[in-house]
């Protein structure tokens, strides 16, 4: 390859004006041999300009992670794909070691990335060199190459980070050389605090960090070893931070590297402790390490934890990633009376000059409220921000202090009490007091000394600050409103004043923040009062206007779900506005999907998928008002076709969903005009959205028969999309629901004239059990299709049996489908495909031109359907059942919970019992719940879509198969005593009993018609027929 031709073609990607004609170069060239490392050795020379580098890295990556790997050709195509040559991958597997090492950090970026691909698919395998060369360079005198083989080594164990313990094996043997290697490297490391070996020392802690945090390899960390590593932990946790760093802008600091590799050694402990070190709270194989853990380290670390909270009172500066690894380990240390014996003496310190400090209002939430109060609100409400949040892992801690330690909520609450009830106080540290307050909410509201206290405490310094004239105090104050939402209220006035202020501060107040919060409030307290929600009815207009209102403003999916709980408590009232509310949430949506950086920011979709939901839900509500529904169609519609139009895949879901509400009692001419739309829209996205698009779809069959068989355009659409997925590669789930969709039409068009949709049916879908089929339940469902096709028409399906054709299978095909239906009787579950199956057999058992293979068969047909009846008086006591466990579950009454441990105590006594408790079980014996076998529990996933079959008009199986066995014995004895000749006599008694609930069903059957033209049930006993004629049967009844 011409190195200087890809260089050019490379600059020329960096230019606007010639980019176009150096990528077409560039995607020619790239499947050449030796391309490949052509870019690798573009990358590492010093002698091409740093820009071109960088392209030539990302162009690099980008071929590793599509084309490294071999690669079948897809179905029905001879053709392989293409993949780098094996040639041009062992030069790359023989350089890029090396080129880590020599690359700049920007490129290396790129190349790290190449290697964790090249390496998940290569290594033990192709590639087992790969440990020797990251050894050799480890252990280089030059410690330039350090940093660059660590991070080939961080690729090798990020491989297998998640990768159940028996899968690690290779990881675990090339540990066996490097754990022991960066052990003694960090510990020459750690007296030298400049940047670069501390640069090296917070790499090996992320490769310890990557290799113990989703398991443990206790083969590689004896006790020994760990004692040699929770040493380095602790040094890096409690040495001094250089302190020119002090000069640094406070908010840079936490990425400096010192403090980057602080954070580190504290999340690995923290993670030792939570997941490997709590005796009580680990699995069995590390439960001899936990106590290891808990007896040797868990109080030495401790104590240098204890020492950093120490230095952030005494107001010096600790990374705020620092702070809350501290507080997690700390969490840990609560429930355990080793490490609560240190705690205890400082907890009152930890709680009030600590916790509390992290919890109050600060520069920086001011700073960004005033700037950006949308982007302060994204803040408050970002579930990731909370999971690095120093103030969310506090709260944590309190919480759990409060909870499992008695002395912990007494004097907190005395003290955030001082504090509200001085007008003097710092109004920041009032906030604190409410955050405090609301954060132990779920506690306080248990405890009998404090619940009675909650109401006061609203009445007297809650309701007051919602007036107050700072936004974050008010903005507070309804956020504890929102975490007293289920208090029971004394005095109703205090109810009433409660929700009068949170609709007053949604409404009225100015400040986004503070509306935000009111409506998180007003839904809660509307959720949990009756008579919250009473008082709120008659104004449940503007508290929609102004929800509607923030949500496009602000994009708060927290806002769109309160918006969805409220049109469920008002479903009446929202009726009255639905349309408005559904132009208002259409607007919004528009707004958001066409908005410039809608396809770079996540929030925006999760956001946007929240209204399609709300819509659906107005849907919902609306569905009895006909007019309404009308109007909110065409809004609909208008979202469907944009979301169409600019081919926004990832809400075909919600779109299909409002056109399936839409659908359910009727469909308009414009609906069915979206089916055309829908069809064009599926081929051209493929079919992978078709079992998403199957309710909708079923809707057009059931609902609205007529119009469908009116026009011959609307089957031959929906075959068309059935035999695409059947003949394609959409997989059997979506295959399923095909052929699910074909039985549907046939058995919703019975009479109704479709004669010649059967054979083109019948044919596709046993088409598609010629060729391999993995689950029964495809293989069902397609026989379903035919089975279904039976009843319609028994004599046209024998005709189209004789008459099909299909590959690889000379002459007629009714031998092999009667013969693959015997053999899969037993595989037909649920209540609908048994009830086909029965009626099926019960149809050939009845046929006078049998063909041949239903005699060959005889001696299986009457055994299988007493086991298809078997298996539905199983799905009926399984109901039973489940209502009758929902029952007492419901009557259950909540106990108040009391987990305090007394100081001293040792949580793990409780929880090691309960786990002793668990285990007295057999191994395997899981709880009842998880032991039903699924094949009988309720439905399947198809039943889902009814048929006329489903309803409880429709023919009754038990009486179908009597009356077709009866007019079999009167009209063909012979054939008769072939049919019973099998029969056991446990079979015999089945059948009797068959028959009695046939009688039984008919008799009810009959009653039911009779209340219908007299207005009350008379029941006839006239007693069990015994109507067969068993032969050989003794006669003892």
């Amino acid at each position: 390859m011409d190195l200087n031709r890809i260089i050019q073609a490379l600059k020329g990607t960096i230019d606007p004006k010639l980019r176009i004609a150096a990528e077409n170069e560039l995607n020619q060239s790239y499947k050449i041999i030796n391309f490949a490392p052509s870019l690798l050795r573009i990358i590492v020379s010093d002698h091409v300009e740093f820009p071109v580098r960088q392209a030539a890295a990302i162009y690099l990556k980008n071929m590793v992670t599509q084309y490294w790997p071999d690669r079948e050709p897809p179905p029905g195509e001879a053709i392989f794909p293409f993949n780098i040559h094996e040639n041009d991958r062992q030069q790359i597997r023989d350089n890029i070691v090396e080129g880590i090492i020599r690359s700049p950090d920007l490129v290396r970026v790129q190349l790290t990335m190449c290697l964790r691909a090249i390496i998940k698919y290569d290594f033990p395998g192709h590639w087992p060199a790969v440990v020797d060369k990251i050894d050799y360079y480890l252990q280089s005198q030059s410690s330039g190459s350090w940093l660059g083989s660590l991070l080939c080594l961080y690729q090798l164990v990020k491989t297998y980070e998640y990768k159940k313990a028996e899968e690690r094996e290779p990881l675990i043997a090339a540990m066996q050389i490097f754990l022991p290697r960066i052990q003694q490297q960090i510990m020459q490391l750690l007296p030298d605090s400049s940047h670069y070996s501390v640069l090296l020392q917070k790499q090996i802690l992320k490769i310890f960090y990557a290799l113990v945090q989703y398991a443990l390899p206790l083969q590689l960390v004896n006790h020994q070893t760990m004692t040699a590593w929770m040493e380095i932990f602790r040094t890096v946790i409690d040495r001094t931070v250089p302190p020119e760093t002090m000069q640094i802008d406070e908010d840079d600091r936490p990425e400096l590297v010192w403090w980057k590799c602080k954070k580190w050694a504290l999340h690995i402990v923290a993670r030792l402790f939570e997941r490997y070190g709590s005796p009580g709270n680990v699995t069995k194989e590390y439960f001899e390490f936990s106590e290891f853990f808990l007896k040797t380290y868990a109080v030495g670390i401790q104590q240098v934890l204890l020492k950093i909270l120490d230095q952030y009172r005494q107001k010096e500066y600790i990374a705020p990633r620092v702070l809350q690894q501290a507080f997690n380990y700390l969490n840990q240390g609560v429930v355990h009376s080793v490490t609560w014996k240190q705690m205890k003496p400082h907890i009152q310190n930890i709680s009030e000059d600590v916790i509390f400090s992290v919890m109050c209002y600060k520069d920086e939430d001011e700073e960004l409220w005033q700037e950006d109060p949308y982007e302060y609100i994204r803040m408050k409400f970002d579930i990731f921000e909370d999971y690095a949040s120093p103030t969310t892992a506090a709260q944590t801690l309190l919480y759990t202090a409060a909870k499992k330690r008695k002395e912990v909520l007494p004097k907190m609450m005395a003290f955030c009490y001082q504090i509200l009830t001085d007008p003097n106080f710092d109004p920041r540290k009032k906030d604190g007091a409410l955050h405090v307050i609301g954060s132990l909410a779920d506690i306080l509201l248990k405890k009998s000394l404090f619940k009675d206290q909650m109401e006061l405490l609203l009445q007297n310094h809650v309701f007051p600050l919602l007036l107050s004239n700072l936004g974050y105090l008010r903005a507070r104050s309804c956020w504890v409103l929102h975490a007293f939402s289920s208090l029971k209220f004394h005095n109703e006035l205090n109810l009433r004043n409660a929700v009068e202020l949170a609709k007053k501060s949604l409404i009225e107040d100015k400040e986004m923040p503070v509306k935000v919060e009111a409506a998180l409030a007003l839904q809660s307290l509307i959720s949990n009062q009756t008579q919250a929600k009473e008082y709120m009815k008659p104004h449940v207009r503007p508290i929609m206007q102004e929800l509607l209102h923030i949500v496009r403003e602000t994009e708060n999916d927290d806002v769109t779900n309160v918006i969805q709980k409220m049109i469920c408590e008002y479903s009446q009232e929202v009726a009255s506005i639905a349309v408005d509310m559904t132009q208002h949430l259409a607007e919004i949506f528009g707004k958001v999907l066409q908005s410039d950086e809608y396809e770079e920011v996540e929030d925006k979709t999760v956001m946007a998928m929240g209204i399609l939901h709300t819509i659906d839900t107005i849907l919902t509500v609306v569905e009895d008002h006909k007019e309404v529904t009308q109007q909110l169609e065409n809004i609909c519609l208008r979202i469907i076709d944009l979301v169409l139009q600019k081919h926004v895949i990832e809400f075909y879901e919600e779109i299909l969903s409002l056109a399936y509400s839409l659908t359910c009692h009727g469909i308009s001419s414009q609906m069915w005009q979206l089916l055309g739309i829908l069809y064009e829209v599926f081929q051209q996205d493929c079919f992978e959205y078709f079992t998403d698009m199957m309710p909708l779809l079923h809707n057009y069959v059931t609902i609205d028969t007529d119009t469908l068989l009116s026009n011959p355009k609307h089957l031959e659409i929906l075959f068309t999309m059935c035999r695409k997925v059947l003949c394609g590669d959409a997989g059997e789930d979506a295959e399923c629901h095909a052929a699910k969709l074909l039985e549907v039409i046939i058995l919703q068009c019975k009479g109704r004239g479709i004669d010649q949709c059967i054979p083109l049916f019948v044919q596709l879908v046993l088409e598609r059990l010629t060729r391999g089929v993995k689950t029964s339940e495809l293989r069902t469902m397609c026989l379903q299709v035919a089975i279904a096709a039976l009843y319609y028409n028994p004599d046209l399906l024998l005709h189209t049996l004789e008459r099909i054709q299909l590959p690889h299978n000379p002459g007629p095909i009714t031998v092999q489908f009667i013969n693959q239906w015997m053999n899969d009787t037993d595989c037909f579950l649920g209540h609908h495909d048994r009830k086909m199956c029965i009626i099926g057999l019960s149809i050939l058992l009845e046929l006078q031109n049998r063909p041949p293979a239903v005699d060959a068969v005889v001696g299986q047909i009457v055994p299988s359907i007493l086991f298809l009846f078997l298996g539905l008086k199983q799905v009926c006591a399984t109901r039973q059942l489940g209502n009758r466990e929902d029952r007492s579950k419901a009557e259950k009454t909540d106990m108040e919970e009391n987990e305090e441990i007394s100081s001293d105590e040792e949580e793990v006594n409780v929880t090691a019992q309960a786990v002793q408790a668990n285990s007295g079980r057999g191994e395997g014996e899981e709880d009842d719940d998880d032991d039903w076998d699924e094949e009988v529990l309720e439905e399947t996933a198809l039943e889902g879509f009814s048929t006329p079959l489903d309803l409880d008009s429709s023919v009754d199986e038990y009486q179908f198969f009597t009356h077709a066995l009866l007019a079999v014995q009167t009209r063909d004895a012979a054939w008769y005593q072939l049919l019973m000749a099998p029969l056991s006599e446990d079979q015999r008694r089945t059948l009797q009993e068959v028959y009695t609930l046939a009688e039984h069903r008919r008799t009810v059957a009959e009653a039911k018609k009779k209340i219908e033209q007299q207005g009350g049930f008379t029941f006839e006993n006239k007693g069990v027929l015994s109507a067969f004629n068993f032969g050989t049967m003794p006669s003892n009844n």
